[in-house]
């Protein structure tokens, strides 16, 4: 990890730089698979699965045998685990439904708005080295509370064609509707545009390698909404003379095993707790299975010593980091400071991991930056909001004359004269 020391406030865009993600390359790769899937549905994905995956596949659907299988092959404590977790993100989700609340902006003018679910979503789950069945809960769990009709999940098979029994059986207690085998670009363009088997939706949702990301930007520029803009995983810690270093170290580290792109950032006022850090990183890194892939993302990733708390609160809004844990002891302090981040954890006892699995918190969140103007997934991500208004005949009468100059002077007659004739028929009366 790269140290710096009090950095000055015109370096620190250039020292909180992302490892760089250059989409646009990947563009014309992607836009051919896409338009394959798009022209030649199915008899496409299959070939895609071969291609990319290595799988002969004779149809892309999961079948209701293979989810009983897999809850046969899902041992108890993991069954267990996933119930604990799903009872959080079931109980921290509910409490964000809201009622229909009418207001009277003026005497005879009612406004109210209401929640309607989107009526299909896609939900993409990587497999490969670390099936995400966490990621499955985080986005399948609010999507049913939200009341979505169809829960569509798409998720790559193994070479023996068969998907992670984690994965399905996370499904089927999250209340995932249909299951097919399918990944990267052609699992998104499967999605966004429908083919024989897997039905189009209208939002995509979930992570991906940098091609499954690249699909999720291209499809959902006009085609089908998406979650979020997103890049590699990150996380701060923001540390001072009191933080427990063994702990600082493991919370870096288990971000900086995500990927050999995720970036790990320590921002503290003090020298000697940055070291000690920096010597706990390297003491646990050696014991981590994933330990080349942690290597080579702290080499992404920075050590910044800076003079006081609030200057590691400005410079951390402007990183807006994805996961942020401050360890210091005056956390709800810091935290009040906090304005740009996707998840905040809290005090020493707070780890990025409660998050990622079962603390209740969504773990679909905003990263690269965007955390200064989105929000990570909530119960809100899966609904729409529709406003209703009705006017009484003294409603109309009280803003009408104001709608009929504002119209007037829009030059858009039209506008005025549909509230002209409801007044002139008032005034017969």
């Amino acid at each position: 990890m790269k140290r710096i020391d009090y950095p000055a406030k015109a370096e620190w865009a250039t020292l909180l730089q992302r490892p760089v993600l250059e989409m646009e390359q990947l563009f014309d790769t992607v836009r051919a698979v896409i338009a394959d899937v798009r022209s030649n549905g199915d008899k496409a994905v299959i070939a895609m699965e071969e291609k990319f995956d290595k799988v002969s596949l004779s149809s892309l659907a999961v079948t209701e045998d293979e989810i009983v299988e897999a809850e046969s092959l899902v041992d108890d404590d993991l069954k267990e685990a996933i119930a604990l977790a799903k009872h959080n993100i079931e109980t921290f989700h509910k409490s964000q439904v809201t009622g229909v609340d009418k207001i009277e902006t003026t005497p005879g003018v009612n406004c109210w708005r209401k929640s309607v679910a989107i009526q299909k979503v896609g939900l993409y789950i990587p497999g490969g080295m670390a099936p995400l069945f966490s990621t499955v809960l985080m986005l399948a769990i609010p999507a049913r509370i939200a009341g979505c009709n169809e829960i569509v999940l798409c998720t790559p098979p193994s070479k023996d064609g068969k998907v992670n029994p984690a994965i399905l059986y996370a499904a089927k207690v999250a209340g995932v509707h249909r299951i097919f085998k399918a990944g990267g670009i052609q699992a998104i363009a499967a999605m966004a545009y429908g083919t024989e088997s897997v039905p189009k939706v209208y939002k995509i949702f979930g992570p991906g390698n940098q091609y499954v990301m690249a699909a999720k930007q291209l499809v959902g520029m006009r085609d089908v909404a998406i979650d979020m803009p997103a890049g590699p995983s990150e996380v701060e810690v923001i540390a001072d003379e009191t933080t427990n270093p063994v702990f600082a170290a493991a919370d870096l580290l288990s971000q900086a095993e995500h990927g050999v792109d995720s970036q790990v950032v320590l921002v503290t006022t003090s020298a000697s707790m940055l070291e000690k850090i920096a010597k706990e990183v390297e003491r646990q890194l050696e014991a981590l299975p994933r330990k080349e892939i942690a290597a080579r993302s702290l080499a992404n990733s920075k050590l910044v010593l800076v003079h006081d708390r609030n200057e590691a609160i400005e410079l951390s809004n402007v990183y807006a980091p994805e996961h942020l844990i401050i360890e210091t002891k005056d956390y709800l302090e810091v935290a009040d400071k906090v304005v740009n981040a996707g998840s905040v954890f809290l005090g020493s006892y707070s780890p990025e991991s409660a998050g990622d699995y079962a603390s209740g918190t969504n773990h679909t969140l905003p990263t690269n930056c965007y955390a200064t103007a989105y929000s990570g997934v909530s119960l809100d991500s899966f609904i729409r909001k529709i406003t209703f208004q009705e006017l009484t005949p003294a409603g109309i009468t009280a803003i009408g004359p104001a709608i009929e100059v504002m119209a007037s002077n829009e030059q858009l007659d039209g506008h005025k004269n549909a509230v002209t004739v409801r007044l002139k028929e008032l005034n017969k009366k």
